[in-house]
């Protein structure tokens, strides 16, 4: 198998759960930023003046500004901000780039690390913030830890997109 943008068969490897964990972290904390500018310009838009009022519409929208943002970024060199930081690279089962509807698909299937946790506060009818950060938690690590039981450590909606996450080392550090 040739050399694909420049990460070789060798270097498919998954990185470790540590570090995608804290790119995790990182992203949300960059993220942030994407989300108020979003949720100010929907709100100025439409003139939202309550928080409950339309408030559907804004997480509808702040859905698709995040769908938007991550498909970009995956299809267009593989790396969001926060992946370029942690050295993280999506790419395909080859090492090659993925397409736009493919990384569209990583999108909406990595929702599924929330689902469980999301689940059981549904049910469960909690709006304690301490519980709902602690029940999401343990949901996201829970479905991290599950990608220990895959052979190359993948995530669940990875393995279905036909994606990986691989490390992509600096080209000073691949030719050392």
């Amino acid at each position: 198998m040739s050399e694909v943008a420049g990460i070789t068969p060798d270097d498919l490897s998954a990185p470790g759960l540590p570090r995608r964990l804290a790119c995790f972290v990182y992203e949300g904390v960059l993220l942030f930023g994407v989300l108020m500018t979003a949720g100010y310009l929907f709100s100025s838009l439409t003139q939202q003046r309550h928080a409950n009022i339309g408030r559907h519409g804004l997480q509808a929208f702040l859905f698709v500004v995040l769908g938007i943002y991550f498909t970009w970024f995956w299809s267009h060199g593989g790396q969001t901000v926060a992946m370029k930081a942690w050295h993280l690279r999506l790419v395909d089962l080859h090492g090659a780039p993925v397409s736009q509807a493919r990384a569209f698909a990583r999108y909406l299937l990595s929702w599924l690390c929330f689902m469980p946790a999301l689940l059981v506060l549904y049910l469960s009818g909690s709006r304690d913030g301490g519980t709902i950060f602690g029940v999401t938690l343990a949901g996201v690590l829970g479905y991290a830890l599950l990608s220990r039981l895959h052979p190359t450590r993948q995530f669940f909606h990875d393995i279905v997109c036909g994606t990986r996450l691989v490390t992509d080392r600096p080209v000073a550090q691949r030719r050392a």
